[in-house]
């Protein structure tokens, strides 16, 4: 009779995964102070102007929609 080889537990498939991801973490190349002083404030700027531009977009688009509707009402 064969044998059929047993599922790994859950306990080892969650050790071995604990494992691999310490594994990776070390090959992570992490910023310097100053790199991630710098990356959180492009990040800002960046989400600042999206914003504005939104809001822009939105007031014209608003603008016209109301326009649109007292020319047709």
């Amino acid at each position: 009779m064969a044998t059929v080889p047993s599922k790994p537990s859950l306990w080892n498939k969650l050790n071995k995964f604990v494992r691999e991801v310490r594994s990776e973490m070390r090959k992570v190349s992490w910023p310097n102070r100053k790199e991630l002083i710098t990356y959180t404030i492009v990040v800002i700027v960046t989400v600042i102007i999206v914003a504005l531009f939104t809001g822009v977009v939105d007031v014209i688009i608003s603008g016209i929609l109301n326009l649109l509707t007292r020319l047709g009402g």
